[in-house]
Parts: structure tokens; C-alpha cells; sequence
């Protein structure tokens, strides 16, 4: 393996490994961020590039989609697990907020899940878009129409995927050296100074009003009422903003290995199985200590925790046979060893 080949792997590893922790940063933050003004900011700031940068990066990773037999194995490694995960958060919830009955539905995705639903829809899309004269404006156009569709809303999570799709399109059509190219040190220096100011618009200029559009998953008329005509010039504006804070970010990241590179190939489990923990900690009096002390540091602390924790090779086993119906690892772990024969006394 090349020393080129080897950067790279190791700065998809970092890229994906950092955007997961923000993930779940981002999540510690959401139920008490309304009570402080520099919370609200990273909230915003966070939410401009970390899911459309792993979604860059997921349609990055799309090369082979004329491959045979490509569909069939994103169903399998992607429509399944949120099966198999949707069914396991409607039994958690029941349990943990003593509902009176299980309800079972597929076609809302329970919080986190929407994106495996989502990515499945993507790679189906990819196969036709592809084809087609312009397609990253044609799906810009799409995603920016679909904003005044009413009542969308989470079903089959559709609203985020044709809002998304344009930045795992664009994922697919980048090259090896298009990242390279953002990788130069004049354009770090650009890419941080976008970030600088980014975050000092969120904070001064626009503190409460982009958290709806961040997320994608209301239409105009849910986030502007009925004077929602101009949802899509605003829509346009955001796009625009999404896709230069991740470039701007990916441009920040470190090529070489570092000591939680290992980890960027553990983002999966690392994303399905924080919820659990998230959702657990959301019924406690954590957030609300939290809060009352000021001690805001400590949700910064947690994610790191949570995140390496959920990254580690005993979840990682236990978990390996949900996530990717493979149980020869947890097999493994569980099989007795064999008892040692004693040497006999002299």
C-alpha cells in the first residue's frame, strides 16, 4: 500500500471518527441548549456541516454502484440493521416511558434511524441521476421544491433525503483529487476563517433561527407559517452555507493517523447505539444538574465518553450480530475456553 493510499484512508477514518463525536456532542447539547446563548451557537454551528459532511462522504464512498449486486448489499448492510433497530427502539421506548403498548412502525424512523432509511434511498436514487444531463442542479432543484410539499413531515424520512441528496450526489462525483485540493494550505486558511465567521454570524446575527432549517425535517410552511413563498430562496441560501462549512471543515482535518483513527471504522455502531444511551439519560436529572450548575463542560466530557466507550471492541462484539448479522465474533467471546489439564503432582 502507497504512502498516498495510506493518508487517505487515515483522513476518511479521522473525518468520520470527529463527525461522529459531533454527533453525539450535538445530541448532549439539543435538550438544554435553549438555556444558554454559546450552547444554541455550537448547536447551530455543528449541525451546518456534520451530517451533510458524512453524507459527502458516504456518497464518496459510492463508486461502485454499477457494480453487480450493489443494491442487494446495501440492503443488507444498510435497510436491515434500520429494521432490525426500529423494532428494537419501539420495544426501549415501551419500556422506557412505560407506554400502555408497543406500536410497530416502519415507516416513520425512530430519531437517529432516518439516516440509515435515507441512505438506502440515496444509492437508488444515485443509480438514476447519474444518467441524467446536470444532476446535481436537478436534485438541488428537487430538494429545494419538496420544501412546499405540506405534511411531508418524517414519513419514510422523504424530506431529508431529497434535501440531502444533493450533497451525497455530489460525494459521488468528487475524485481523489478534488480533496486534495482543499487539503492545500491556502485553502485551510480560507476554510478557517469561513468556520470563524460562521460561528460569529450564529451567535450575533441569526442565534435562534436556523435550528429548523439545520434539520430538514419540517416544510416552509411548518418553520415560516403561511407566508412560506420565499422557503426556497432560503433553502437555496442554506445550501450554500452547508456546502462551504464542510468543505471548510474537511479541509481542517489531519491526513495523518492518529490515535482514534482506528475508530472512524466503527461510526455505525458508534451512531445506532448512542441513542439508547441518549434516550436513557434524557428521563434523568442529569441535563437538569447540568444546567443548574453551569457546569456545561460536563456535556462535552460525556461525549467523549459515550463515544469512546460505544467505539470499543467488547460493544462492538455484542452489538456485531445486530448490526451486521454476523455472530461468529460474539460466538467466539461467549464459547468457554477449555479448561488447561493440570500437571501431574511428582
Amino acid at each position: 500500500m502507497s504512502t498516498a493510499t495510506k493518508e487517505r484512508d487515515y483522513y476518511f477514518d479521522n473525518a468520520k471518527f470527529i463527525l461522529i463525536f459531533l454527533v453525539v456532542f450535538g445530541h448532549f447539547i439539543s435538550p438544554i441548549k435553549s438555556q444558554n446563548e454559546w450552547l444554541y451557537t455550537i448547536y447551530n454551528f455543528i449541525y451546518t456541516f456534520h451530517m451533510p459532511a458524512f453524507i459527502l462522504i458516504a456518497g464518496f464512498f459510492t463508486k461502485g454502484v454499477w457494480r453487480d449486486g450493489y443494491l442487494p448489499k446495501i440492503f443488507k448492510k444498510v435497510l436491515i440493521p434500520y429494521l432490525v433497530f426500529q423494532l428494537i427502539y419501539s420495544f426501549f421506548y415501551y419500556d422506557l416511558y412505560g407506554k400502555s403498548e408497543v406500536k410497530l412502525d416502519f415507516f416513520s424512523p425512530h430519531w437517529t434511524l432516518w439516516f440509515l432509511l435515507s441512505l438506502v434511498f440515496w444509492n437508488i436514487l444515485l443509480k438514476v441521476f447519474v444518467k441524467m444531463k446536470y444532476p446535481l442542479v436537478l436534485a438541488i432543484g428537487i430538494g429545494v421544491a419538496v420544501g412546499y410539499i405540506h405534511d411531508i413531515g418524517t414519513f419514510l424520512s422523504l424530506l431529508r433525503t431529497f434535501v440531502f441528496f444533493p450533497v451525497f450526489l455530489l460525494g459521488h462525483l468528487l475524485e481523489k483529487r478534488d480533496f486534495k485540493k482543499i487539503l492545500r494550505p491556502r485553502a485551510k486558511a480560507a476554510s478557517a476563517a469561513f468556520l470563524i465567521v460562521l460561528f460569529i454570524t450564529y451567535h450575533f446575527i441569526f442565534p435562534n433561527g436556523t435550528k429548523e432549517w439545520l434539520l430538514s425535517s419540517s416544510s416552509y410552511s411548518e418553520i415560516l407559517g403561511y407566508n412560506d413563498w420565499y422557503g426556497g430562496i432560503v433553502r437555496l441560501a442554506m445550501y450554500g452555507v452547508m456546502f462551504a462549512a464542510t468543505f471548510s471543515f474537511l479541509a481542517l482535518l489531519p491526513r495523518r493517523r492518529m490515535f482514534f483513527t482506528e475508530f472512524g471504522e466503527r461510526t455505525l455502531y458508534i451512531y445506532l447505539l448512542h441513542g439508547f444511551v441518549l434516550k436513557y439519560l434524557f428521563t434523568t436529572e442529569l441535563f437538569a444538574s447540568i444546567e443548574e450548575n453551569g457546569a456545561y463542560f460536563m456535556l462535552l466530557f460525556l461525549a467523549v465518553i459515550v463515544t469512546l466507550f460505544l467505539a470499543s471492541k467488547p460493544v462492538i462484539a455484542l452489538a456485531q450480530p445486530f448490526i451486521e448479522l454476523r455472530w461468529s465474533r460474539l460466538k467466539k467471546i461467549l464459547k468457554p475456553k477449555p479448561s488447561q489439564p493440570r500437571e501431574s503432582e511428582s
